[in-house]
């Protein structure tokens, strides 16, 4: 039929490019070591690289930023800048690294069901060669932090002692039999620990001094890092609930546990607040009080509406909001000590 036959005079119409975009997105989203990924990647480095899930690494450099601020003695000079961008490397690439690839070694199980693009369970990176980035990582971390204890002098390997303790934690956490991620509370709470206090407390001891009162501080901030801890649960519900996990979805259910992860998040930033009242710190308690409102309005766009669809959409709104309140509080911090 004559409609049948193409126009000459009609130029050529352009594929589309949905598709190729999407790809490219699902690639860069396997680098980083986020949800939604897809298999195939041939390039050993990149596995490697997406095993240690740079996109977690944000959070334990910035705790570095805060410690040094709070600390109330960083001074922007060559050696100052050097010493925390090392201490940085340290808690991200290195014992971050070491964390994520540690807990991918004993989660490949479940990654099965969950995740199953996942370097191991897709069979892109063999166990010996996990093993092997396991030990590198653990290695040179350790290594490292007794580098910064001698740089700046300390008596007491403090930068050293800190690594090992987030070794232990990381194991602890992951692997049989304490395995502590199969409880929701103490996983959660380990996990919020380590990516809030421990690399806050070794900036805080890079350029100050680590006292009693930093510690309680940042344990307790560190509750809203559990929060954050669980939304990253949200995504593991199906293969956590086969295998018997004990995450707060499993336990709870989808929206009580969104509610409880909020709560968490809220309440600990605004006793925090509380906190910075009573050192006279007004200014910077109403900073961070102005920091937690645009967290709950995301909690209500996003996340209590949906967790399961929405969990990635409500950390990308949302958690800058909290890291830069966990900035205003070391700020303040850093402040008294000055004054």
């Amino acid at each position: 039929m004559s409609d049948s036959v193409p126009d000459p005079n009609t130029p050529p119409q352009p594929m589309p490019t949905a598709p190729a975009d999407a790809d490219k997105g699902a690639k860069a989203r396997q680098l980083l070591g986020m949800k939604g990924a897809q298999p195939g990647e041939t390039s050993i480095w990149k596995i490697r690289l997406q095993l240690m899930k740079p996109v977690t690494w944000i959070p334990l450099i910035w705790g570095v930023v805060c410690g040094a601020a709070a600390s109330g003695h960083y001074i922007w000079n060559f050696e100052n800048f050097f010493q925390a961008l090392t201490c940085m490397f340290l808690s991200g690439p290195l014992m971050a690294g070491y964390t994520q690839t540690l807990n991918d070694f004993y989660d490949r199980d479940i990654d099965a069901i969950n995740e199953p693009y996942r370097p191991i369970p897709s069979g892109a990176i063999t166990v010996p060669q996990v093993t092997a980035q396991i030990l590198v990582l653990l290695c040179g971390g350790i290594a490292l932090a007794y580098g910064l204890d001698i740089w700046v002098g300390h008596e007491v390997p403090t930068v050293t002692a800190l690594t090992l303790m987030g070794a232990f934690i990381a194991y602890i956490y992951s692997a049989p039999p304490l395995k502590l991620k199969q409880n929701g509370w103490v996983g959660n709470y380990a996990l919020g620990s380590s990516y809030i206090a421990l690399p806050w407390w070794a900036g805080q001891a890079l350029f100050g001094h680590l006292n009693f009162t930093i510690v309680i501080v940042t344990l307790v901030y560190s509750m809203a890092g559990l929060g954050i801890a669980v939304v990253n649960d949200f995504k593991s519900v199906e293969g956590d609930s086969q295998l018997g996990l004990q995450s707060l979805p499993v336990m709870f259910g989808i929206n009580k546990a969104a509610w409880v992860c909020v709560l968490m998040i809220d309440t600990f930033q605004l006793a925090i607040a509380l906190y910075l009242v009573s050192i006279h710190q007004n200014f910077y308690a109403v900073l961070l009080v102005l920091l937690v409102i645009p967290q709950i309005t995301f909690q209500d766009m996003y996340f209590l509406r949906d967790p399961l669809k929405n969990d990635v959409k409500y950390q990308a709104s949302a958690q800058p909001f909290l890291v830069l309140g966990m900035l205003v509080t070391a700020l303040a911090i850093g402040h008294r000590v000055i004054s």
